[in-house]
């Protein structure tokens, strides 16, 4: 009897220290990650990639894919500039500042103008996710577990789970999911969870950190004779 409970009390010690390793373990690389990113945050200015968005409607288990470039610009006054061009399947741009996001529809030579103003806390928040917020400012609006190593694309990564802390975010995002180089300390993948099981993915390849970008680069260039329209008005 005597054998059998120190037997026990070893595979409890056992397991109980297994368990401790393996929460430090995590902790560890969660901390590593958090270092990382901020290495990334100090020195980011800009960054131009190739994008592929999806976006998953689960009560029509449809998807909309969409392929073009990403780049996204901090200014010297703190504002954050990003503009997708959509190539495929049809082209279009979204351009957001601030203060308004802009879709320019080139078939009907529209440009569909809506006001950010109240939401440019929150856009910026989005914006930056995983480009350029620190470690602080990610954990000040979000719970973060570590999902562990992944690989997107050639990019060894570590996925970080988010949860918002705010009631209002999490009206509309349940969950975010990113995926951090280990090389650089950049995002090169996130997911955005809804409810009903909606979700928007973003993959990032080719990425440049820092190129030299004007201001007119991160905004549409528009031809002539464009007609404008406001839809929230």
């Amino acid at each position: 009897m005597r054998q059998f409970a120190t037997r026990g009390t070893r595979a409890w010690v056992l397991a109980g220290a297994t368990a401790l390793a393996a929460l430090s373990a995590a902790g560890s690389s969660l901390d590593a990650t958090f270092a990382n990113i901020d290495r990334a945050a100090a020195r980011l200015t800009a960054v131009t990639a190739d994008l592929h968005y999806v976006a998953y409607t689960a009560v029509i288990q449809a998807e909309d894919r969409q392929t073009g470039k990403f780049l996204l610009k901090r200014t010297k006054s703190h504002e954050t500039l990003a503009l997708f061009d959509v190539r495929e399947p049809e082209p279009k741009a979204y351009a957001m500042d601030a203060h308004k996001g802009e879709i320019y529809l080139p078939a009907a030579q529209t440009v569909q103008q809506y006001d950010l103003g109240k939401y440019k806390s929150m856009i910026n928040e989005f914006l930056l996710v995983g480009f350029g917020s620190t470690s602080k400012e990610l954990r000040s609006g979000y719970s973060i577990a570590l999902g562990g190593a992944d690989t997107i694309g050639s990019a060894m990564t570590t996925r970080l789970e988010l949860t918002p802390r705010s009631p209002e975010k999490l009206m509309d995002v349940r969950r975010i999911d990113l995926w951090i180089s280990d090389a650089s300390g950049i995002v090169v993948q996130q997911k955005f969870y809804s409810g009903g099981g909606d979700y928007k993915v973003a993959t990032y390849s080719n990425l440049v950190l820092n190129p030299n970008l004007a201001d007119s680069a991160v905004r549409l260039n528009l031809p002539k004779g464009v007609k404008r329209e406001y839809p929230q008005k």
